[in-house]
């Protein structure tokens, strides 16, 4: 079996089905750290990557301007990286990024999203939000008729017709999608503290955004879909905290639900069946409106945020996932690393519709003498 044929099979439930050998990604400072104990620097990653910056693996392979992993990949025998169809759908043209103030040991700069951040210049601290583009109707009305149209020229690759060709050939997944979201995108357009406010002040501005973005996707992407039949179309929001969701069930339903069915919707028509949710923290209470929006899986199962794998598949038996390896236990001992596997890993891979891994970026505290057992055992298991 290729990897897509895995893929499907495991989002399928069929019995016995192998999930594909995929993590979701790593810190540089843990690669660097397994440089020095163990791993070989094959293909290594760019010096100037600060230890807290992203190393992205299998799952997380497609995205662009990214840093992707090799060693670990080629060492451990790991599956194809999942693709993602390369359509520019969120705000394009980019804003200019530039330089706001220049101080000694920090500055202000514009990203191409149009958000304004902090940064110091030795990156010894994470940078700062500031604002978002979107701060009044017409700050939105601007960026939706500059920087939100389905028909902008660059959105879609020159090179289409080949991807096309090349698409239909494939042996790992396809996905669409990516930047979409009713929740995480209006986190980059109004900011993470004002998008909150503005759904209890400026309800009519979110439904009129997210309208917009409903519209938007799909223009965008029937041409797209008219040609070629992606496996997976994904939605990302980020919309969770440890403790629950950033938005009360009810904000979801009134705020965001009608454009998931409509958005979900659209993709079964093209024949798109596998639509995931990316969202950190605790989901538990809005999985059944993700649900009833037509999802019909959801990552990275953050163990720590009581995501835990074993209670969702009782819960929710035909919901697919991905993650939900606690990657605090690989801090411990191999016991603990057993333990994870044989009591909650290995019982709900056998249930079905699960591709095990850990649940988001690999920290340093991790050893590499404890990943590579990890992974090694879990690869065992999986290929039986």
């Amino acid at each position: 079996m290729n990897t897509r044929d895995k893929f499907l099979s495991c989002m399928a439930f069929e019995k016995d089905a192998p999930p594909p050998k995929w993590e979701y990604g790593y810190w540089a400072g843990a690669v660097r750290r397994w440089y020095k104990e163990g791993l070989t620097p094959i293909t290594g990653i760019p010096d100037h990557l600060d230890g807290g910056q992203t190393i992205r693996a299998e799952l997380m392979g497609y995205k662009e301007g990214g840093i992707v992993d090799q060693d670990i990949h080629r060492l451990l025998g790991m599956d194809e990286p999942e693709r993602r169809i390369p359509i520019k759908n969120f705000i394009f043209p980019l804003f200019e990024k530039e330089i706001i103030e220049d101080h000694e040991d920090w500055f202000i700069y514009q990203d191409g999203w149009g958000m304004l951040k902090q940064e110091m210049k030795d990156r010894s601290s994470p940078e700062r939000f500031l604002s978002a583009p979107v701060k009044s109707w017409s700050d939105w009305e601007m960026i939706r008729e500059e920087r939100l149209q389905p028909g902008t020229q660059g959105r879609i690759p020159v090179n289409w017709p080949a991807l096309v060709k090349e698409y239909r050939n494939r042996t790992a997944p396809l996905v669409i999608g990516g930047e979409q979201g009713f929740f995480g995108s209006l986190r980059y357009l109004l900011g993470e503290v004002d998008v909150l406010i503005a759904l209890i002040e400026q309800p009519k501005l979110i439904h009129a955004i997210n309208n917009h973005l409903c519209d938007f996707w799909m223009q965008l992407y029937q041409p797209v879909l008219s040609e070629i039949t992606p496996d997976v179309a994904l939605i990302w929001e980020d919309m969770c905290y440890k403790n629950g969701p950033l938005i009360s069930p009810h904000m979801f339903q009134e705020f965001c639900l009608p454009f998931y069915k409509r958005l979900t919707a659209f993709f079964r028509d093209f024949g798109v069946k596998i639509i995931h949710v990316d969202t950190d923290g605790n989901a538990w209470k809005l999985i059944p409106l993700f649900i009833e929006g037509g999802a019909t899986g959801l990552f990275p199962m953050e163990v720590a945020a009581n995501m835990d794998v074993t209670r969702l598949r009782q819960s929710f038996p035909h919901l697919q996932m991905m993650g939900g390896v606690d990657k605090l236990k690989l801090m411990g001992n191999l016991q603990d690393i057993d333990l994870v596997l044989n009591q909650k890993i290995l019982p709900t891979v056998r249930s079905g519709g699960y591709i095990p891994m850990i649940d988001h970026l690999v920290p340093p505290e991790v050893s590499w003498e404890n990943f590579i057992y990890y992974r090694r055992a879990l690869n065992q298991a999986v290929e039986r």
